[in-house]
């Protein structure tokens, strides 16, 4: 097989979403292969994860050299998902094709995907309501880590991976969301994207071992997601809190069709009228509360701006700022 462009180009498109958001690597990129480029299913599962296994960590080192890492929440993260990945991967293999199964598992992640979307949207606007009158708020609450549950849902996060390569970041990302309200954006983008890295690596080696791995497929999605998910996280580990709350909305709601089974046509027309909705809702916000365009939906910022001094109140508490 001759080394695919068009699936290059793919996987850059997606990669940059992956680096922006955290999110949307397995969701997007394993339909992608096997709708548009005729792939197998497992064969997708397999090379998608190989590359993964080397587009995640690019990702990752942005946001660490950015300081928008929790460590702690990263460390309980994987004492969970690294073993259940590659628990994962021999639960699919002892299932044999395991179609009922991530039919089940798909359509679970679709309406926990599509809760979360609403959820996102009305978080916003209950904050922008709720900040109508305050300040920038720079004393944004320390997060307390709740190991217990942070463990279950590596675990869970983590099977999912090993049997369908979804969940990495739509699912555990979903599940910080909901534990951890109070992370901000761009941390909790970098968290999801560095527990992400050894959970791969655990699913792409049993994948290596016992899945279908090809490396055409593999190297077409390396040449386009490495400089994909580099550009995306540079742009999210400097962009406001409210802007990633937005394109994380549309691609949740993107990968929870896409769960659902939704075509690719009907999709994208979909996700170009959402696209639409949400740039005449912010234009209509602007046009009402001009004052409140810089700073009510924005998250204060833990990266100073190039040559200027960093916020008063000292370092974020995932670890010290550091210029780009």
């Amino acid at each position: 097989m001759d080394f695919d462009w068009t699936m290059a180009l793919g996987s850059f498109l997606v990669a940059i979403i992956v680096g922006l958001t955290g999110m949307g690597g397995g969701a997007l990129m394993t339909p992608m292969l096997v709708t548009f480029f005729g792939v197998s299913p497992l064969a997708a599962v397999s090379s998608d994860l190989v590359a993964a296994a080397v587009m995640k960590p690019v990702g990752s080192a942005v946001h660490y050299r950015q300081g928008t890492i929790n460590m702690r929440l990263v460390g309980w993260l994987c004492a969970g998902s690294v073993p259940a990945a590659f628990s994962g991967v021999l639960i699919a293999r002892a299932l044999g094709d395991g179609a009922s199964v991530e039919e089940i598992i798909s359509k679970a992640m679709g309406v926990a995907l599509m809760i979360a979307a609403a959820g996102l949207v009305l978080r916003a606007y209950l904050a922008h309501r709720g900040r109508a009158g305050s300040g920038d708020g720079d004393g944004a609450p320390e997060v307390r880590i709740r190991p217990i549950p942070t463990v279950l849902i590596g675990i869970i996060g983590g099977l999912v991976v090993g049997i369908t390569s979804v969940g990495s970041g739509s699912l555990i990302i979903v599940a910080l969301l909901a534990l951890y309200p109070t992370l901000k954006a761009n941390q909790l983008v970098g968290t999801d994207l560095l527990q992400a890295v050894p959970l791969v690596f655990a699913a792409a080696i049993g994948h290596l071992l016992f899945g279908d791995f090809r490396m055409e497929v593999t190297a077409a999605l390396l040449v386009g997601s490495v400089p994909g998910v580099y550009l995306g996280s540079k742009i999210s580990s400097r962009a406001p809190g409210g802007l990633i709350r937005r394109v994380l909305a549309l691609v949740l709601v993107a990968s929870s069709l896409k769960m659902f089974g939704v075509g690719a046509v009907p999709l994208a027309w979909t996700m170009v009228v959402l696209t639409a909705a949400t740039v005449a809702a912010w234009l209509y916000v602007r046009h009402r509360n001009p004052r409140n365009l810089g700073n009510r939906d924005t998250l204060p910022s833990p990266v100073p701006a190039a040559g200027g001094a960093a916020p008063s109140g000292g370092q974020s508490e995932s670890g010290p700022t550091m210029a780009a």
